[in-house]
């Protein structure tokens, strides 16, 4: 069971963003191919524009195998396909109201731009200019945020004439973030500042969620991915690490074949992986997340929690009551599992018992213990 608060369906949803025609809901296509059962998942309701899908997690196997495992269960993250914007979308033109409010209710976003050329598929703009694809969103964006900064700022400014002390606090950072908005730049931008980043967190601003940026690359543009994700990156002043290069094309047509098929599809392209792994794994990140595991006989289980949170909350995400009953937590890293086992562990000192205090780390194996 997911507790409410922690980590529940908004926390693990990335939004698939984009102009028409960029290729976003091929993309969608292929990931939902690797849908994961519903009723594996008991505790959100999916939309037909949703699709859960398993993070891909190659430090499963040797876990389950040391533990003798009876089966290997996955964490997951969500993807929402959510409608092509045009621009003037802040005014509500073609499903541009849709379209923002679907991102007001995303924690992250995978940003589709198109780079891949093709006479059939028409750009809505009748050009292929990944970095305008950018800016047009952008733009979008920072403007609906500005509507409701805005009138952050006038009731401020009531408030200040009346001697609120936090209103005359506030409304300096409130008018800079105005004037951000007003010239096209991303709340983003700010999420660091430690004036502006709780306004913009406070206010959910849309500009101000984290973004992967993704590249939809014809195939011959694979073999020089790593030259594209870096001129992009350096041309839009972006962390290279947020932008990923890919093939929806190629992504749908793998997610036809047998394992085999596609493995064989991928040493053909000179790929050790499919594209969707590496933008699962990818938007799993951006949205802040880290996994931690269980590992015994019944299973070896990865599980979901904010980077960044404490024990206690991650033994809640295990279940609802773990969180205010717990006492203290076993941890081991999952190499030194793998290397020594459970037992080999302890005996080495390498199996940790750690208090109320400790922040989780990605690869925790954790036991958890609680008072009945």
């Amino acid at each position: 069971m997911q507790k409410p608060g922690s980590i529940h369906n908004m926390s693990l949803q990335i939004g698939i963003v984009g102009l028409p025609n960029v290729g976003k809901s091929s993309l969608f296509r292929a990931l939902t191919k690797k849908a994961v059962p519903a009723e594996n998942y008991p505790f959100t309701t999916i939309d037909p524009n949703v699709g859960v899908v398993e993070v891909p997690d190659e430090r499963l196997a040797p876990m389950a195998k040391v533990s003798a495992s009876g089966k290997i269960v996955p964490t997951i993250i969500e993807f929402v396909d959510i409608a092509g914007l045009v621009k003037d979308a802040h005014k509500g033109e073609g499903l541009g109201n849709k379209f923002l409010a679907n991102i007001r209710e995303v924690a992250a976003i995978a940003h589709v731009v198109r780079s891949f050329t093709d006479p059939d598929v028409i750009h809505v703009d009748n050009r292929v200019n990944p970095i305008e694809d950018v800016a047009t969103i952008d733009t979008e964006l920072a403007l609906a945020d500005l509507e409701a900064v805005k009138k952050r700022v006038e009731t401020a400014r009531g408030k200040v004439k009346s001697g609120d002390k936090l209103s005359v606090a506030q409304l300096p950072h409130l008018e800079k973030l105005e004037q951000a908005l007003a010239a096209g730049t991303p709340a983003r931008t700010f999420r660091e500042d430690a004036d502006l980043g709780p306004l913009i967190k406070e206010l959910q601003l849309l500009s101000g969620k984290p973004v992967l940026y993704v590249i939809n690359a014809d195939e011959a543009e694979l073999k020089n991915a790593d030259t594209l994700q870096k001129q992009f990156a350096e041309a839009n002043k972006f962390n290279v690490e947020d932008v990923l290069v890919i093939s929806a094309k190629i992504e749908a047509e793998l997610a036809e074949l047998t394992t085999e098929e596609a493995d064989a599809y991928l040493k053909d392209l000179g790929l050790t992986e499919p594209g969707l792994n590496r933008l699962i794994k990818k938007a799993y990140h951006t949205l802040g997340l880290l996994t931690f595991f269980t590992s015994g006989e019944m299973e070896t289980k990865a599980w979901t929690v904010r980077q960044g949170a404490l024990a206690p909350e991650a033994a809640g995400v295990i279940h609802s009551d773990f969180e205010s009953a717990f006492i203290r937590a076993e941890v081991m890293d999952w190499k030194d599992l793998v290397q020594y086992g459970e037992s080999g562990c302890r005996d080495k000192g390498l199996l940790r018992i750690e208090g109320k205090e400790y922040v989780m780390r990605d690869g925790d194996v954790a036991h958890f213990r609680v008072g009945v």
